[in-house]
């Protein structure tokens, strides 16, 4: 048994945790949104439909000898290919340069085509080898359960789902990363080369029929949408279903929608904590592992799913899941991952036990199982097609929770046999309330539906416009909001219309910085006009910086935003109304900046400001040290780099501290409170200059104004090989290894008195 062991361990533990890898190889260049993760999930959920389908095909249809030969051809295609790769693009499964989008145009066809490219054909193996080991080993070895089999694969996938983010993403690099997992294919490959040389020799004991029921009942619970698991359970521990006709099309149909309103749930709950924190594997795999739990529990054992209990947790969550959405991304990381995880928990465990609870006779399994999986299939490409082409919002969150809701209600409609008047009472009960849950839910989405002027969702996110004061022409204005975050106001009223606002004041970080850029190149007699750069453009407030004889230019991934800002709707001007020259460049910020140095054309920046959020989240391939190197290759001399770092959950002070060690700059972080028209920014200003900070910009202003430095050398940096969202997690009080830098003493150095003209 050993052998099928390893083989099968190792299958499922490679099939985890190289989704987590290949989703970040794929988040930099698709702008580091929620949205990459969603494609990454379709992808995986249609190559494990196939890799199920090709080993119930061959189970099912062919002698054991021949399925033993097809498969070690298979086997031997993927090892070539994978060394192949290696050779050729100098990583087994990271994509090459020629990936690279180019626009943002068709960006989940372009990356479901990366990910068939790098990762398909090893991927696709390894969804086959559940099911068809589990059937070999149940004809080579007549009389024996495979359950510890199936066990087996579920502690492979829990500790590759579990250990990726605690041990292996914030330690151990995306190349390391890519080495070993090829390395770990290999071995696999030859495991798996084992059991087959096994079924050679023995020539299978059970008729092809006999074990397509029982190797397919047995099949494979490690589901990345949907679940072998359900037959799995119920072959292996000898559960007998009465025989039965052939499943009619109403039973299909609920097989379908059951896996595919829990495959929805999971994909929009990763959505929702990720579009607020940062999207990355550390909040990718926590909805993944609740969602295989439930597949275990639900179909380990009936009685491991109760109605009532399930009932009273959906009630019990959702009022959970609407107070973090009240309160928004300022709720406590902590209340967020319990009260997602817990609605997320609850509404799986309904659909995948009532799922459980519909499970054909074993004669069938095998079709059960390839429907439940083109139903986890079926929710994955609503999610990442149809919703963002239908809703203009993430509703699919509430919907999917309120049809969990539905479910939970109907099932417990239906009365025992020998139900007492105190039971029926409480029953009655607990689906009023639930009913009470689901119709709320509903609402919520019909008043998010009615509360904004303009709604407008994409691959790269959710955007709305919403008025406020309309009744008072003095604070009348419209606001851009992307997910649950305003970015950006404008005034409605003609006076104050080009007044900068929110994250972009006089006296906001960028603002100071631009200020002192002026004052030091008039102080020197140079002509007016500063350069200054702004990746992200929201509605354009920083352009309300420029003045006369400026030019800037902004870089920003999202169509949408580009519309409004330039004046679709009426809703904003500031591009239209700035004093300065302004260019918009459309596409990811670093790939333009990137492409731009390669065509010989470095922008030389005064000041260079990264404002780049999906919602609250900071996309972390722009936050590396390879990133920030990229943006100094972009500054004048005498440059400044502002780095916007305002998140509720994330501290960011030491990552830019440490990218400013590296590169030789000085580091002064900007506090702002909400006040009048600006609402609280953090802002880390970088420059070459030590004396920059301490000029009068800076010692005239209301602003909290700090010169920091590291005591020591960086406990941690980013970079494009090793980045954590675990290591930034904020905690109580300041970093030990932070410190406050004194004022320069002695006569100003060259770059003060020159300023960014010198050169």
């Amino acid at each position: 048994m050993f052998r099928y062991a390893l083989a099968i361990f190792t299958s499922a533990f490679l099939l985890f945790g190289v989704q987590p890898l290949a989703g970040r190889y794929a988040l930099p260049w698709y702008g580091g949104t929620p949205g990459v993760w969603t494609a990454c999930m379709l992808f995986f959920q249609v190559a494990l439909l196939g890799g199920y389908a090709y080993a119930h095909g061959l189970a099912s249809r062919l002698a054991p000898r021949t399925q033993a030969r097809v498969h070690l051809g298979v086997l031997a295609v993927a090892v070539a290919v994978l060394g192949a790769r290696a050779l050729w693009a100098g990583s087994p499964v990271a994509p090459g340069p020629e990936w690279r989008p180019v626009g943002t145009e068709l960006p989940v066809p372009r990356l479901l085509a990366m990910l068939a490219a790098t990762i398909g054909l090893p991927f696709f193996v390894l969804s086959t080898t559940g099911p068809l080991l589990q059937s070999w080993f149940a004809r080579a070895r007549p009389g024996r359960s495979p359950y510890p089999l199936y066990a087996l694969s579920n502690v492979g996938s829990l500790l590759a789902l579990l250990g990726y983010p605690f041990l292996v993403e914030p330690w151990v690099g995306r190349g390391a990363q890519a080495w070993g997992w090829g390395v770990g294919f290999v071995l696999f490959a030859g495991a798996c080369a084992v059991c087959a040389v096994d079924v050679l020799r023995s020539g299978g004991a059970a008729s092809v029929a006999g074990a397509a029921a029982g190797a397919l009942a047995d099949a494979q619970a490690v589901p990345v949408d949907t679940s072998a698991a359900g037959a799995t359970a119920a072959g292996a521990q000898g559960v007998d279903v009465a025989p039965e006709p052939r499943p009619d099309v109403r039973q299909t149909l609920k097989w379908l929608g059951l896996s595919a309103c829990a495959s929805v749930l999971l994909l929009a709950t990763t959505n929702q904590l990720s579009q607020d924190v940062a999207a990355g594997p550390f909040l990718w795999v926590l909805p993944l592992a609740v969602y295989l739990v439930t597949f275990i529990l639900a179909f380990a054992r009936e009685s491991f799913y109760s109605r009532a209990l399930c009932g009273v947790l959906l009630i019990a969550s959702g009022a959970g899941v609407a107070h973090a959405q009240t309160a928004g991304p300022h709720t406590p990381l902590a209340v967020q991952l319990i009260a997602y995880s817990t609605a997320l928990f609850a509404g799986c465990m309904v659909c995948h036990g009532e799922l459980y609870r519909l499970r054909p006779s074993p004669r069938h399994l095998s079709a059960f199982y390839l429907w439940v999986s083109a139903g986890g299939v079926l929710g994955g490409l609503f999610v990442s097609v149809a919703a963002t082409a239908l809703f203009h919002a993430y509703w699919e969150y509430p919907l999917a929770l309120g049809v969990c809701c539905v479910v939970s209600l109907v099932g417990m409609a239906r009365p025992a046999a020998d139900e007492s008047r105190s039971l029926r009472i409480r029953r009655m009960l607990r689906g009023a309330m639930l009913a009470i849950v689901a119709g709320n839910l509903v609402l919520t989405v019909g008043q998010e539906a009615g509360r904004a002027r303009y709604n407008a969702r994409n691959f790269f996110g959710v955007v709305r416009v919403m008025e406020q004061n309309a009744d008072d022409p003095a604070a009348h204005f419209y606001s851009l909001r992307h997910g649950a975050i305003t970015h950006g106001w404008q005034y409605v009223a003609p006076e104050r219309r080009s007044r900068p606002t929110t994250y972009f004041t006089e006296e906001s970080g960028l603002g100071l910085a631009i200020a002192e850029q002026r004052r030091l190149r008039e102080a020197v007699g140079q002509p007016a006009g500063l350069r200054v750069g702004v990746l992200g453009l929201g509605v354009g407030t920083s352009a309300a910086l420029l003045a006369a004889g400026d030019y800037g230019r902004f870089y920003e991934i999202n169509p949408a935003v580009i519309s409004l800002a330039e004046g679709e709707g009426g809703y904003f001007s500031y591009l239209r109304d700035s004093p300065g020259r302004v260019e918009v460049v459309e596409g990811d910020a670093r790939i333009s900046l990137e492409q731009e140095l390669e065509r010989g054309e470095p922008q030389r920046f005064d000041v260079l400001a990264l404002d780049t959020f999906s919602s609250d989240a900071v996309p972390v391939h722009l936050l590396t040290r390879e990133a920030v190197a990229l943006y100094r290759e972009h500054l004048a001399p005498h440059g400044v780099l502002a780095l916007h770092i305002s998140n509720v959950h994330l501290d960011l002070v030491p990552v830019t501290l440490a990218h400013a060690r590296t590169l030789g700059l000085h580091a002064a972080y900007v506090l702002q409170e909400t006040k009048g028209d600006a609402l609280r920014s953090n802002w880390m200003l970088l420059s070459p200059d030590r004396e920059f900070s301490w000029g009068p910009s800076f010692t005239n202003a209301s602003v909290r104004v700090r010169r920091l430095g590291l005591r020591g050398e960086p406990d941690f940096t980013w970079t494009d090989e090793l980045s954590s969202v675990l290591r930034v997690l904020r905690r109580d009080g300041p970093s030990d290894n932070v410190k406050d830098v004194e004022a320069p003493s002695g006569p100003p150095g060259p770059g003060r008195v020159a300023g960014p003209a010198a050169d």
